[in-house]
């Protein structure tokens, strides 16, 4: 059967297509989906419209890892203790057209934040599937602005304080790891019979050593000198490509509703997977085009 969404990232709401792909007819799934934290308009998965949210504090002018803020944990009206159902709901409502189109077996490898992962796990259990591990992509740095205590106290004119609570700070450690959800298609009778009839469930575990270790779950990829960035939340491609060879073979089909910067499309292709792929905002759709074409062209010219 000819599949029109295969090996393009189609313009769109995934949640308008996913329940349109063929049954049982992916091998991995494999994306960074909006984390409802706020990062930016396309990240707001709510209803709350309290007028300060995605505004802008004077510490943030300037200054790219922070160019807008989202609220705080406790939240600053009523409303906001919504958000975090309405952000599980929003990620059931995509997750449980996926049951139907896995394979049995499959691995879904899902990117989210600390804050938020909960909803997404709870979202995907809802919908069928089973988690198999937490794995955590350590960064090679992190963006962090824990304010001075006794600067704050200082301009308030409290110099006492200030002097007792010097080296104290507010705000967080500095978030060095996202979470990765690590799911799985639940599947009969043993994993060994399911990998000879569907082809999927085991773990290349030679193919992805690192100097010849094994990997474990601490996952430690940064970008390369020359690999272009498109997107405030890409992804490095080796980490990408790490998850790809784990969990595929060739000729399987990855698939990927929030390609964002294209790069689950880009990785599929260089190492000769199939994809599927969706993306809502058209400015980074186009971009990701571009960046598809251009990654096409050197596997050509390499081949």
């Amino acid at each position: 059967m000819n599949n029109p969404y295969l090996n393009k990232i189609t313009l769109g709401d995934c949640i308008q297509h996913l329940s349109k792909l063929e049954k049982g007819s992916v091998d991995l799934f494999l994306s960074d989906i909006p984390y409802g934290i706020s990062l930016d308009e396309w990240d707001v998965l709510h209803n709350n419209t309290n007028s300060a949210l995605l505004g802008q504090s004077p510490a943030q002018v300037g200054k790219s890892g922070f160019k807008k803020r989202g609220k705080p944990i406790n939240g600053w009206c009523e409303g906001d203790k919504n958000i975090g159902k309405q952000y599980e709901d929003w990620v059931y409502s995509w997750s449980q057209q996926l049951l139907p189109v896995m394979k049995k077996g499959s691995s879904l490898y899902v990117f989210g934040a600390r804050r938020t992962l909960h909803r997404v796990i709870n979202a995907f259990e809802n919908s069928g599937f089973l988690l198999r591990d937490v794995l955590a992509w350590k960064k090679n740095s992190a963006h962090h602005r824990a304010q001075r205590l006794s600067g704050i106290f200082e301009k308030r004119g409290l110099k006492k304080e200030a002097i007792d609570w010097d080296g104290w700070r507010l705000g967080n450690l500095a978030p060095i790891y996202e979470p990765i959800a690590w799911f799985f298609k639940p599947y009969d009778y043993t994993i060994t019979d399911n990998i000879l009839e569907h082809g999927v469930g085991a773990l290349n575990m030679d193919g992805v050593k690192l100097n010849g270790i094994s990997p474990t779950n601490l996952l430690e990829y940064g970008f390369r000198a020359d690999e272009e960035r498109i997107h405030e939340a890409q992804k490095p491609e080796s980490l990408i490509e790490f998850l790809i060879k784990l969990s595929s073979r060739e000729g399987n089909v990855i698939l990927d509703p929030f390609m964002g910067s294209g790069t689950t499309a880009v990785s599929a292709s260089k190492m000769g997977r199939d994809y599927i792929g969706f993306e809502l905002i058209e400015d980074y759709w186009k971009k990701s085009q571009e960046r598809l074409k251009n990654a096409e062209k050197q596997a050509v010219l390499f081949r």
